[in-house]
């Protein structure tokens, strides 16, 4: 069974989505019905492949330009060892001006029909004009290095940013481990012997500059400090 907490304060479905395409290093383009399977990207050459246009563009080459199906699908997976890594799953379809070549690194134009956000058991259709004008998170490039050694390497903060938990999410806890962080702030996965849950811990502002991560960090480690001292969650 899985559990969830919704907190305000979280990016909207276009933001998680830009997020999605700007940090992916892989990607499955389907194009007539073939797969390819797109791997060692870095971050933004997910769109430096793709270029996506608005559904009423034109290719350019009037009638002769190809109008082929096509789908780009994206997946975000947790880069800790949580339960159920998969966080989301962004899907693109539309239309391809010219067939897909995975082995060249040259830009492939996709006449973009809709764009769907699954995630947390939701799904979202983002308006191309949405996904536009979308800026990635700050931190979507630093985000696994980040959250990655935050559980490798200091297990020991993990339990302090446990304490600003509420005591009945503690009871029974199995395992917590950082699931996500953005410019809001940090995520934790806390895991039961049959169910799950997500808690976010609010950054006291949000980031928005990727070099304002360790203070904003730090504010949150503190609080935990303050709340271990007191016996009670900040």
């Amino acid at each position: 069974m899985r559990l969830r907490t919704v907190h305000a304060g979280r990016p909207t479905p276009a933001e998680r989505m830009r997020s999605v395409i700007t940090a992916a290093h892989s990607m499955t383009v389907v194009v007539d019905g073939r797969r390819h399977d797109v791997h060692r990207l870095d971050g933004t050459a997910a769109m430096r492949r793709i270029h996506l246009h608005a559904p009423t563009a034109e290719f350019g080459d009037g009638d002769r330009a190809p109008r082929l199906p096509a789908r780009v699908e994206l997946t975000d997976i947790a880069p800790t060892p949580v339960r159920d890594r998969l966080r989301a799953r962004v899907t693109l379809t539309g239309l391809m001006a010219a067939p897909f070549d995975p082995d060249t690194a040259a830009s492939t134009c996709m006449r973009l029909d809709r764009a769907v956000l699954e995630s947390a058991g939701a799904r979202a259709h983002v308006p191309w004009s949405r996904l536009e004008a979308a800026e990635p998170d700050p931190l979507a490039t630093r985000e696994a290095s980040l959250l990655g050694h935050l559980a490798a390497a200091h297990s020991d903060l993990v339990a302090l940013l446990l304490r600003l938990v509420e005591p009945g999410a503690r009871r029974g806890l199995v395992r917590a481990l950082p699931l996500r962080m953005d410019r809001h702030g940090v995520t934790l996965r806390l895991e039961y012997a049959a169910a799950e849950r997500d808690v976010c811990l609010p950054f006291p502002t949000p980031v928005t500059d990727a070099d304002q991560v360790g203070v904003r960090i730090h504010a949150l480690l503190a609080a935990g400090r303050r709340a271990s001292h007191s016996g009670t969650t900040a």
